[in-house]
């Protein structure tokens, strides 16, 4: 089916609702009611500061996200314009979109912890040593850049009314799935769909753990790729070496700043790539960091290796 150029004007954007302002006002309730259920049940399961540093980063994101709004629009219909096919705009194509936006969305995500640059991106939304509904809030401010891995589903021609819709019923998904509240689901519910067991797995920096569990809104991804593992021990959350600040700057940057750093250290351009492209951890200047860890393990002979980092090097020196 051809279509026409279509224009942000034309479309009549500015006028579409904003269904994650609309929820905003109910997350933060329940927010709430679980930090009150967590008092009361004496469980350690919200931080003050760790809450009001992901409260300041969702909040700044909603204000990063209105400023940038006319460039992401003009990004997406430039690229809905490129191709001469549409899909008709029924009932149907939002289904269809929204399976094509979680497909991309595993990608992203899956990329964001595989890659340094990418994962210097999302390593906001990882690095809190707590698990609670506030955790959704968190995500990094450079986030946007990663509308590049969406544009295949923009390019498949559904019509950009669709997609905007759909992506923001994604995003909202992920708010419900940060708790500890909520264990395991029905079967048929947990063989097809994220839950928060399987997204608690994907906080978690247990062996085993890592890297494990990508899907946003379908698990299905996971099991079809091989990066699925099901909730056996409650995970213990955070990154492998955590941050120690509940500044939302540091939260957002320090992993841009540990690049730059070793980019200061690169020697030629296959350096630079895997400063900036290898997996985290696996640089070019990692192995002194990897010695350090091996010698405080030798050092500390009842240490438990829950962190991946070391527990990998306990096992090279096998």
């Amino acid at each position: 089916m051809e279509k026409q150029p279509v224009t942000f004007e034309s479309l009549g954007a500015s006028d579409w609702p904003n269904i994650i302002a609309y929820a905003a006002p109910i997350m933060f309730l329940l927010v709430f009611v679980e930090w009150g259920i967590s008092i009361y049940q004496k469980r350690d399961s919200y931080d003050k500061r760790d809450f009001f540093a992901a409260a300041t980063i969702g909040l700044t994101n909603v204000v990063i996200s209105a400023l940038i709004k006319a460039l992401t629009f003009a990004i997406i219909l430039f690229f809905y314009n490129l191709v001469p096919w549409s899909v008709p705009h029924t009932w149907w194509s939002y289904i269809l979109c929204f399976f094509a936006i979680d497909f991309c969305r595993y990608w992203a995500h899956r990329v964001s912890h595989e890659q340094r640059f990418w994962w210097a991106t999302h390593v906001t939304h990882h690095n809190s040593e707590k698990y609670n509904f506030s955790v959704s809030f968190r995500l990094g401010w450079v986030q946007h850049i990663k509308l590049i891995f969406f544009l295949p589903a923009v390019m498949v021609g559904f019509d950009p009314f669709v997609f905007f819709i759909c992506h923001q019923i994604a995003v909202l998904y992920q708010f419900w799935i940060h708790t500890e509240y909520i264990t395991k689901l029905p079967r048929p519910i947990e063989w097809f769909f994220v839950t928060p067991s399987h997204h608690r797995v994907h906080h978690g920096k247990d062996e085993g753990y890592i890297d494990k569990n990508y899907g946003s809104t379908f698990i299905i991804w996971d099991r079809m790729f091989g990066t699925f593992t099901p909730e056996t021990i409650r995970p213990t959350y955070g990154i492998t070496k955590n941050v120690g600040s509940y500044n939302p700057i540091t939260l957002n940057f320090h992993e841009f700043r540990d690049i730059f750093k070793d980019l200061k250290k690169a020697r030629n351009v296959k350096q630079v790539f895997q400063v900036l492209f290898a997996p985290p951890g696996k640089g070019p200047f990692d192995q002194v960091q990897l010695q350090e860890a091996v010698e405080e393990i030798k050092a500390r002979p009842n240490l438990t290796p829950t962190n991946h980092m070391t527990t990998q090097v306990m096992k090279s020196e096998d």
